[in-house]
């Protein structure tokens, strides 16, 4: 798809690669063509469960569980890795190829010092000596803005915050110098002002160090900020690739403009719009154009044949039949309007001088809210804010405070286990971490018919139909009942939790971080499905977030925290264009957008990945 120079070979480059489930031979992704220069960031996005972990762990030789490369080839530094034997595997993961997980405290050990596990790192892929390893730590966290003296190096993960833990686990990439990095959802989580200094720091240290870098998520905005080039796929196939400046300003796959309507507008100038349907999984893809069922462009030769590579010219490649009737500039500006404000009822939820502790530790001070019926009222802050601890407060997960919570007038207990059945029923908790939310050895069915049977014991016949009927709310397949939730994406289950949740009729819906795990499209689905909710049923909502271009798109009203206290609360309009308190505007100013991170571009002139003339083949 692109010309390399010479004198910069490309070190990531992948031919028609196909890799299938064992057994049905059913393609997971297939004819991936992509070429990464030094120094280049290419984005790698799509919906949940389109194939973009899996190309960035066949980066790593890895393939998923019950998968397997059945064509096609990886080569880095121009070793193919399918010709590797472990041992050779081994020494380039860690050495040549990094890899930046989604999740860095599943990631780091537990049991071991970061320290230690630094210096580990480094003996095992860097051959370092121990004092040029010391000197390599210190160098390393250094420009990832971590401290490397002795107290912290003896710290372990746990008692690290969450952006210094992904901070730790970027050093640790970065470390051994590797030429080769993938990033996989590294900011999902992060406040935006952790994640603004985190992205600062994989751009800075990619371009400083001439590391080619695959960024694997599902945030168009982050994406937007950090990527010179940008691959879009779709049920396991690339089906459009460019620059960063024509994938957003002038997408021409409908799949693309679908996903950039489908993104949260920080101005508020628009409603986010999802796309009707799911992608097809594995052995259900139409023998046509994969996104043919869900395309108002569609033609009978869409569901025929999958569209060939069209070259647009200046490496803008799309896979689309009617790319030449698209829109050019059909980008994020176009959309539907705001959607209407709904109209809001009395207090449901009230929040009355609460005060609350770790320990010896106080985390909240003096807080007052409260949420009416039909209300969603945002919650925002960094790490450590006492976001959370103020959400467990309410449902009954953290006792040790002093104050009232109130439901609908009534004082309830601190502790959930001293309150009554429908109290607990009312007020349902999705937590932001599905991974550890859901029970593994429990099916989805199984799982949400288990909170049916909690607080519905008398309708135990239609169970079945009324579990479907949770799923579909959320947007995923009758086909998931029988699933595990390690046989889910990261999205899935976190659908699964909020299908669970809703499957109790609550009245306050605690939503902590619900949508950081899931991709654009999905999430506009959910930010519907609850808006819905709150017109139908009346439920209330106390949403937590990092992301306040969502809460733009979702929230009646908007409390900003900060050190346990909570420092500005208003209409969420008066908030974000009229802020009184200096750290919501700080807050404002590091919330990424994909009209910021285009302005900035034409402002200075240049569009991204001009110079390497590399980037990413589509999937031809």
């Amino acid at each position: 798809m692109s010309t390399q120079l010479a004198s910069a070979p490309s070190p990531v480059q992948v031919h028609n690669l196909r890799i299938v489930l064992v057994g049905s031979r059913a393609d997971i992704v297939d004819e991936i063509v992509i070429d990464i220069s030094p120094g280049e960031v290419l984005g790698l996005v799509g919906e949940s469960g389109s194939g973009k972990t899996t190309v960035g762990m066949a980066l790593l030789g890895y393939t998923r569980r019950g998968g397997v490369v059945d064509g096609g080839e990886v080569l880095i530094e121009g070793a193919n890795l399918a010709e590797l034997r472990d041992a050779q595997l081994r020494k380039i993961r860690g050495g040549v190829i990094s890899y930046i997980p989604q999740d860095p405290g599943t990631a780091l050990n537990p049991a071991l010092r970061i320290g230690t596990q630094l210096s580990e790192m480094l003996e095992a892929h860097a051959g370092l000596s121990e004092a040029d390893r010391e000197a390599r730590i210190s160098e390393t966290l250094s420009e990832v803005a971590l401290p490397s003296d002795r107290d912290f190096l003896r710290r372990y993960p746990h008692q690290l915050s969450g952006g210094q833990q992904q901070r730790v686990a970027i050093a640790m990439a970065f470390a051994s110098r590797p030429h080769v990095i993938v990033c996989d959802e590294p900011t999902t989580g992060l406040d935006v002002t952790t994640q603004a200094r985190v992205l600062e720091t994989v751009k800075d240290l990619c371009r400083s160090h001439r590391v080619a870098a695959l960024y694997v998520s599902h945030d168009l905005a982050v994406v937007a900020e950090l990527a010179d080039r940008v691959a879009v796929m779709y049920a396991g196939r690339i089906v459009e690739s460019g620059t960063r400046d024509q994938l957003f300003s002038a997408p021409r796959h409908p799949y693309t403009q679908r996903l950039l309507r489908a993104v949260p507008d920080l101005a508020g100038k628009r409603a986010v719009v999802g796309i009707p349907g799911r992608a097809p999984q594995p052995g259900h893809r139409p023998s046509g154009c994969f996104f043919e069922p869900r395309c108002t462009l569609a033609e009978e030769r869409c569901g025929q044949e999958f569209p060939p590579v069209s070259d647009l010219g200046s490496g803008h490649a799309v896979r689309c039949y009617r790319a030449a009737d698209t829109a050019a500039k059909a980008g994020v500006t176009d959309g539907a309007a705001a959607a209407p404000a709904i109209d809001i009822g009395e207090a449901v939820l009230t929040v009355h001088e609460l005060n609350a502790r770790h320990g010896s530790n106080q985390v909240l001070f003096d807080v007052n809210l409260t949420v009416a019926r039909h209300e969603c009222l945002a919650l925002v802050g960094e790490s450590g804010s006492g976001k959370t601890t103020l959400a467990r407060c309410v449902a009954g997960l953290h006792k040790n405070y002093t104050g009232q919570v109130s439901l609908a007038g009534t004082v309830l207990a601190p502790s959930a286990r001293g309150r009554t059945s429908d109290a607990r029923r009312q007020i349902q908790y999705v937590f932001q971490n599905p991974y550890a939310s859901l029970n593994p050895r429990r099916t989805v069915g199984q799982t949400i018919a288990r909170q049916l049977e909690l607080f519905f014991p008398g309708g135990r016949r239609d169970i079945g139909t009324r579990v479907a009927a949770c799923l579909e709310r959320v947007s995923l397949p009758d086909t998931a009942i029988n699933r595990f939730p390690d046989q889910l994406s990261g999205g899935e289950r976190q659908r699964v939790a909020i299908a669970r949740a809703l499957a109790a009729e609550p009245a306050v819906l605690v939503c902590d971080e619900i949508t950081s795990a899931l991709d654009v499209s999905v999430q506009a689905a959910i930010i519907d499905l609850l808006r819905d909710l709150r017109q139908e049923v009346g439920l209330s909502i106390l949403f937590i977030t990092h992301n306040l271009a969502l809460i733009r798109t979702i929230a009646d009203r908007v409390c900003v925290m900060t050190g346990g206290r909570i420092v500005e609360t208003g209409a969420t309009e008066t908030v974000f264009e009229s802020p009184s308190a200096d750290y919501t505007r700080q807050l404002l100013a590091n919330t990424p957008s994909i009209e910021a991170a285009l302005g900035e571009v034409a402002v200075a002139g240049a569009g991204s990945g001009s110079g390497s003339g590399s980037g990413s083949g589509s999937g031809e």
